[in-house]
């Protein structure tokens, strides 16, 4: 079920979300929803980058170089 939350934007933020709705013809519920579902799936992407780059060091892979002897 959708739950509902109050935000307090900085006036240029306001702004700029403002023109979007008016340039693109959509909602501020659409845009901030899209908005925070991209910037968690980057935030994901990023922490598993980490853990990945993390664990590959320890394999000793540093390169792409590295990857593709190992594949290969």
């Amino acid at each position: 079920m959708p739950e509902s939350i109050t935000i307090i934007l900085q006036p240029e933020v306001q702004s700029a979300l403002d023109e979007l709705i008016t340039k693109e013809g959509s909602s501020t519920e659409v845009i901030i929803n899209e908005a925070l579902k991209e910037y968690l799936f980057f935030k994901q992407l990023r922490s598993l980058r980490e853990r990945m780059t993390t664990y590959a060091r320890s394999k000793g892979i540093y390169t792409d170089d590295d990857v593709f002897n190992i594949v290969s």
